[in-house]
């Protein structure tokens, strides 16, 4: 069965072109399903019916995982054995009765403008680090990046001339993302006082934004220096790289930018990924409703 998995694997990354990350998700999940089917003495995926699936999803729940989760299992699950029908491995699919459990959609906790204002102005740009800090944040709340397509964008993604960047997201799919005039200043302030500062002495680094030792940021470096303004911002909220994005994508829809425009942007293969955004708007306008109008 483990040979399986890792042809399966392998499949993933060749035929479909998934990213590592998502493709480390899919070795833990199944290798975690394998594990429970050799401990109920079963040494092939042949012998798998839907008893032992739903055996294996009453462990999780036991486990108390998030519905969340068990879904993404699920969904794993369906994959890999219509992988393994349609290489005919398998003469069934224990898969086909098995549904999805219900999913409690919860909303994307997003920054106020003046929140965001305020975390922007706090890096002191007299500073190498500063400076280096303050284009980081500019360029996350000007794209949305997510902050693992952030570490990994290059110089040669950058053209600032032209106002935009190109980026690899998720399922290895490029985008173009427009950069905004604030953000392009910080980016060029960044590129002529800290980073030849922060590079010096050492070996080029093809990455845009660089760390003490002049290599490029870790997701783990990127989310310790945002922790570090948001308390000198005097926030006191946990406020990740994420919220970032999703403040972006809040406040270019509540003022006026299309859905699809925003899906473009963020790069969702999916639109109904973005339209949770959505929700958030209009929350917000029922609280200014409520808040603002005499009667409300």
């Amino acid at each position: 069965m483990d040979e399986i998995i890792i042809e399966y694997l392998h499949h993933l990354r060749i035929e479909q072109g998934l990213a590592a990350n998502t493709i480390q998700s899919y070795r833990r999940d199944l290798t975690k399903y394998s594990l429970f089917l050799q401990s109920k003495a079963i040494a092939s995926f042949q012998e798998v019916t839907k008893v032992e699936v739903f055996l294996f999803l009453e462990v999780l729940d036991k486990e108390q995982l998030a519905s969340s989760s068990i879904s993404r299992m699920i969904s794993c699950l369906r994959k890999f054995h219509q992988y393994l029908l349609v290489e005919g491995i398998v003469k069934i699919n224990p898969m086909e009765e098995i549904k999805l459990p219900k999913k409690k959609q919860s909303l994307p906790k997003s920054l106020s403008i003046d929140e965001v204002d305020r975390i922007l102005a706090t890096p002191d740009t007299k500073t190498v680090f500063g400076v280096r800090d303050r284009a980081i944040l500019e360029v996350l709340y000007a794209t949305g990046l997510r902050v693992s397509e952030l570490v990994h964008l290059t110089l040669a993604e950058l053209h600032l001339d032209l106002g935009f960047i190109q980026t690899i997201g998720k399922g290895n799919k490029e985008r173009v993302v427009p950069l905004g005039e604030e953000a392009v200043y910080w980016v060029e302030e960044y590129l002529s006082f800290s980073r030849p500062s922060l590079s010096k002495g050492r070996k080029e680094s093809p990455y845009l934004f660089l760390n003490f030792h002049g290599q490029g940021f870790t997701r783990q470096g990127i989310w310790k220096n945002l922790n570090k303004i948001v308390v000198e911002a005097k926030i006191n909220k946990r406020v990740s790289p994420h919220m970032l994005r999703h403040s972006f994508a809040t406040h270019i829809l509540e003022n006026g930018a299309d859905l699809r425009v925003v899906q473009e942007l963020l790069g969702h293969s999916d639109i109904s990924t973005t339209q949770i955004y959505t929700h958030i708007t209009k929350e917000r306008m029922v609280e200014s409703y409520r808040k603002y109008h005499p009667r409300a």
